[in-house]
């Protein structure tokens, strides 16, 4: 694929969310036509019903499978076989299935090399739940699905602000408990891996925060900073990743100490989201590091009070399609550059001459 525009594949979401508008109006500018070629995972029936309700000159082509994509269109492809009833602003088992098929059908798809990047609408975690979908989120069920062994790592990016996470949807409760020095750990090494080959960040600089009110006081307000995270630290530090402290996170975040680092590791959802969103509220974007699939998702959720109002904004779900096509082209680059490397090179110390020596010293013996 790589002489063709990169292919785009986007899944609906919650159909009776914010989902359909946002990709709607984001693809009502035809400058990105000529950017990427989008691969919508939906129902052209309900395309239609938003586009009617929002008043978006917008047309598609209803493709069977993604050896039938036209470039310069925007490509449906068909993924619910049932009538759903579109109830603008409320929540329904129905959109949940509709939501799963969707995505489902796009994840088949990226294993037989239809794509090269996906880009997820929000789902509503509640409906969505079935048999076969029994997860906090879309980043658990593509770490399941096509993770391959790997671990995936949640991370909210702006420009130079990017946030991960070491626990992610997880109850407040019980965060204290799933914060090891291993997940830590983990959770550094992943990140620091996902700079320097998502990024192209050759020595990024990771600002660790600390679990308990200024950073445990010395064990006062808590030892998980000296039992657990400074020990994780250390040993990512000793493997070769640039992280710092323990920080305390209102003092971190208040003085803006955030801007000297590269990328921030919070401990839990609303420690490193709450900020993030304050500084990037509309603009951000949701990227699941550590997966063989490029995915990026807007950083809201289904916006239920705002549905068919038009008033949602589309910038976060415009920036999520440009940050899987710059991840996936530094990821191409990368592999291109480590396809033929250089040949490693030696000094003869056994003559005078400045000539270079291309063999190894095995082989001229």
């Amino acid at each position: 694929m790589e002489n063709q525009r990169i292919r785009v594949a986007i899944t609906q979401g919650d159909v009776n969310g914010i989902g359909y508008e946002v990709i709607l109006k984001t693809f009502s500018d035809p400058t990105m036509l000529e950017i990427c070629t989008p691969i919508i995972y939906g129902s052209p029936k309900i395309m239609t019903y938003h586009r009617k309700a929002l008043d978006l000159p917008v047309t598609f082509t209803i493709i069977n499978n993604p050896s039938e994509v036209v470039d310069g269109r925007i490509n449906v492809i068909n993924c619910n076989e049932e009538e759903v009833k579109v109830e603008l602003g409320r929540p329904s088992a129905e959109a949940g299935k509709a939501a799963l098929d969707a995505l489902e059908k796009a994840v088949d798809d990226w294993k037989k090399g239809g794509y090269d990047v996906l880009v997820t609408a929000p789902i509503d975690k509640s409906t969505i739940q079935s048999d076969s979908f029994h997860f906090n989120g879309h980043t658990e069920y593509l770490e399941e699905r096509i993770g391959e062994g790997s671990k995936a790592l949640m991370m909210f990016v702006k420009d130079n602000l990017r946030v991960a996470l070491v626990t992610a949807h997880e109850p407040v409760s019980k965060v204290p408990s799933l914060i090891t020095k291993e997940l830590v750990k983990e959770k550094i090494t992943l990140l620091s891996r996902s700079l320097k080959e998502d990024f192209a960040l050759s020595s990024p600089r990771i600002g660790v925060l600390a679990l308990n009110p200024h950073a445990g006081d010395e064990g006062l307000l808590g030892k998980e900073e000296q039992e657990v995270i400074s020990p994780a630290i250390a040993e990512a530090r000793a493997e070769g990743a640039l992280c710092f402290g323990p920080f305390s996170p209102d003092g971190f975040w208040g003085s803006g100490a955030f801007t000297k680092f590269d990328a921030i590791i919070a401990m839990y959802h609303d420690q490193g989201l709450i900020p993030f969103k304050l500084l990037a509220m509309d603009e951000g974007v949701n990227y699941t590091a550590g997966l063989p699939l490029v995915r990026t998702s807007p950083d809201h959720g289904t916006a239920y009070d705002i549905t068919g109002k038009n008033e949602a904004s589309e910038a976060s779900f415009r920036n999520a399609i440009y940050q899987a096509i710059d991840v996936f082209r530094l990821r191409r680059n990368e592999k291109a550059i480590h396809r033929n490397p250089l040949r490693k090179t030696f000094f003869d110390r056994r003559d005078d001459s400045d000539k270079l020596k291309l063999d190894t010293p095995e082989e001229q013996q």
